[in-house]
């Protein structure tokens, strides 16, 4: 049975927590369900929380990135929480750019952040 990485939706916005190291399977599944469930639920933002991901191997960075662009394509602010050192350092020696997205230490100042943008 393959692992999904479940998508909630609260009121115009997806939350995302990502609870374990992601195989490229689980990560390509993501981008689909993610894709899908914004374009169902029209939703204006995302937020994804990173806080228990140690570590990203090159495809997980460039899978992410294409998410994150993925996402700002389809009309809707995306805001990325908890990346640890090791995910940063990852993602900017592959050459990933997260432009245009925003970042918080945690999923409730992610939260906070995406709202106040949304209401903007």
């Amino acid at each position: 049975m393959k692992t999904r990485i479940p998508i909630l939706k609260l009121n115009e916005v997806l939350i995302v927590s990502i609870q374990w190291e992601l195989d490229d399977q689980t990560a390509i599944q993501f981008q689909e369900d993610l894709l899908n469930k914004m374009h169902e639920t029209s939703a204006l933002g995302v937020v994804i929380d990173l806080t228990p991901i140690d570590f990203i191997d090159s495809f997980i960075a460039k899978v992410l990135g294409d998410v994150i662009n993925m996402t700002g394509l389809m009309g809707a602010k995306v805001v990325i929480t908890g990346i640890q050192p090791a995910v940063a350092i990852t993602l900017i020696e592959l050459g990933i750019r997260l432009n245009n997205v925003m970042t918080a230490l945690d999923l409730e100042n992610g939260l906070d952040k995406l709202t106040k943008e949304l209401e903007a």
